[in-house]
């Protein structure tokens, strides 16, 4: 009986060692074990859009385009003018995007081309590859986006520019001709200037929680056309006096208490 019990012993021990063995970190396919595949660290980044390459022409993106996936299965962004949701999600080197719905502001040429060309290649199983902080998908067609990833915008010493004017949850398109003319920047010291489309502006601003107030806005006198105008009214209304703000990531909004306001993005800081 005790030889019996020492031989069964002496099985379990070998036989735990050789699974232990089997286990071993470094083990791979060439030895007989298997490694487990992780998934790309794509969740949770504000990816810029660099450009588009389809049937090997590369289209560079407007400012504004970007993408963010979550690790709940989703991802919105913008296609470089309209906001967009989608389903998406991340399997080893795979990240798999599909429906969605999108704003539908109209878009100045070429904004609506490329809109219609990153809506196409940023569909369906897309290979992922990572590498110094750039982002290549890649269709199955060998078509490409390429996203770079872009850190969350401070309120002070970003250039903001205006990309769309709101009403409620409502964005609308900027008055055409004056897409990419609207910027400013606040700085430390509580100043905030920039350009109205038209006219440059000044201003003092104090910040308190979630909101701004603004001072007197000093303009220039310049006589612009009537887009420009337009543009310039709706941005004063905006800054008069105390505002509601919010920023996600790369996206301030400014909201006026009668529910008016404007969203501008983050210049890209790579561009500089």
């Amino acid at each position: 009986m005790q030889k019996q019990h020492l031989t069964t012993v002496a099985a379990v021990a070998a036989l735990l060692a050789l699974t232990a063995c089997g286990t071993e970190s470094g083990s791979g396919a060439g030895d007989g074990g298997s490694s487990v595949a992780t998934d790309l660290p794509v969740t949770g980044v504000h990816w810029s859009v660099k450009s588009v390459t389809v049937d090997g022409k590369r289209t560079a993106a407007p400012a504004g385009a970007h993408v963010r996936i979550d690790d709940k299965g989703g991802a919105k962004g913008n296609y470089g003018c309209n906001q967009f949701t989608a389903k998406a999600s991340v399997e080893g080197e795979t990240v798999t995007v599909s429906g969605g719905a999108m704003t539908e502001m109209a878009c100045p040429e070429p904004v609506q081309g490329f809109e219609n060309v990153l809506r196409s290649a940023f569909q369906g199983e897309l290979k992922g590859t990572l590498s110094d902080g750039t982002l290549t998908l890649t269709t199955a067609g060998g078509d490409k986006v390429t996203l770079t990833e872009q850190p969350p915008a401070p309120l002070a010493g970003t250039e903001w520019k205006v990309d769309s004017l709101t009403s409620g949850e409502t964005a609308t398109s900027l008055p055409s001709g004056t897409e990419g003319k609207a910027h400013f920047v606040f700085a430390k010291d509580g100043t905030v200037r920039g350009s109205l489309g038209c006219n440059s502006f000044t201003s003092t601003t104090t910040t308190d929680g979630s909101t701004i107030t603004f001072g007197r806005v000093a303009t220039t006198r310049r006589l612009c056309p009537g887009p420009e105008m337009d543009l310039e009214r709706a941005l004063l209304k905006a800054m008069a006096g105390k505002v509601r703000y919010t920023i996600e990531h790369r996206t301030l909004t400014l909201t006026a208490p009668n529910g008016s306001g404007f969203a501008a993005e983050a210049a890209d800081v790579s561009a500089k």
